[in-house]
């Protein structure tokens, strides 16, 4: 078999438009390629957390997460993919979420986004994933979405927010609490 270069430019883009599949153009800044750009972005937020973490079996996980958001992106754009595989994905986030919560305080109010780096960094993938959420409920009043997919964003950035928790018990980072703005006298 013969290994064929392509070049990274293709110049197509060059006045503004992307190509979706099936080969229809749109502008870059249309709702559409503003969701999956994100989707992009959260991806490769998922591939940093993943690449800080020391334990395989979740880094494996993630890695299995971003070929997830690689469908998901891809079936927004126009492929005739099949997305019932999230379902399952779906279930096993929540069984890591349960795990996870067992060794974790409690809370009843919210906490702010930060601990150790790589707490705050999986915040920041948390907080990536739910504009993606927001973004992709938005794009409903366009085109469809099949249902699985936003179950699946709002389960992923439940993961997030407790892997970010997990992530600083274990680092001995103390969560702190929102306090509100305190009144001066």
């Amino acid at each position: 078999m013969t290994n064929i270069n392509m070049p990274i430019y293709t110049r197509t883009g060059d006045t503004g438009t992307t190509a979706l599949f099936g080969g229809k153009r749109v502008l870059k800044c249309e709702e559409l390629v503003d969701v999956y750009g994100s989707i992009d972005e959260l991806n490769s937020w998922v591939g940093y957390v993943a690449s800080q973490l020391a334990t395989p079996d979740v880094q494996q996980f993630l890695e299995t997460i971003q070929s997830d958001l690689f469908t998901i992106g891809s079936t927004l754009a126009g492929w005739k993919g099949d997305v019932s595989a999230l379902e399952p994905r779906i279930k096993e986030m929540e069984s890591r979420i349960d795990l996870m919560e067992k060794d974790l305080p409690v809370i009843r109010n919210f906490i702010l986004p930060g601990g150790s780096p790589l707490g705050a960094y999986t915040h920041i993938t948390r907080s990536v994933c739910r504009r993606v959420e927001r973004q992709t409920v938005a794009l409903l009043s366009k085109q469809h979405v099949d249902p699985v997919i936003l179950k699946y964003l709002n389960r992923l950035s439940d993961l997030f927010f407790m892997l970010a928790r997990f992530i600083n018990v274990k680092a001995r980072k103390k969560e702190v609490i929102w306090q509100g703005i305190k009144k001066t006298k």
